[in-house]
């Protein structure tokens, strides 16, 4: 017995609509999360350091990094709490300072004498562009060490100094 073949006109037309759509939903979602990551960071030149140690902060405690521009303006966040051209005797500063003060884990100053002050055992990072006038920089450390912020544990962020190999091409080329 011989079957007869079947050909069907009906073609079969996949609709990419939702699947452009998922695409430009997770290039949206990838883009807000980079953005979300470096928040805490402006684009400053840090100066170079000789010696240093790689920043390793612990994704799970943020710490509080503060940001100052070569004019003097302090941000934290995108947000600025510090601009010399208003200046309010550094009072925002002061208040984010002090309300990070509380919500940092305490320990005391010295392990080893019990009755030593209790002050933040956390760090904050303080970035500063190379050609900041250090008298910002200084005044932020004194706003760290008032009595009722007491944040005695600052790191400084500077980036490497990159050494030229011996016989290799100097950077920019010929």
């Amino acid at each position: 017995m011989k079957l007869a073949k079947t050909q069907s006109d009906d073609t079969v037309v996949m609709d990419m609509t939702p699947m452009i759509d998922v695409v430009f939903q997770l290039i949206i979602f990838f883009m807000l999360l980079m953005d979300m990551s470096q928040k805490d960071l402006e684009t400053l030149v840090l100066p170079k350091a000789k010696e240093a140690v790689e920043d390793k902060p612990d994704p799970k405690d943020p710490r509080p990094v503060l940001n100052i521009l070569p004019s003097g303006q302090i941000l934290v966040q995108r947000e600025i709490v510090y601009d010399p051209k208003n200046d309010d005797a550094y009072k925002k500063l002061q208040e984010y300072l002090f309300k990070r003060a509380k919500q940092m884990p305490k320990a005391h100053v010295d392990p080893a004498n019990p009755k030593s002050a209790i002050a933040p055992d956390k760090p904050i990072l303080v970035r500063a562009d190379q050609s900041t006038p250090f008298k910002h920089i200084q005044k932020v450390m004194e706003i760290c060490g008032k009595q009722d912020i007491k944040i005695w544990k600052i790191e400084l962020a500077a980036s490497e100094l990159k050494t030229e190999v011996p016989g290799a091409p100097a950077a920019g080329g010929h």
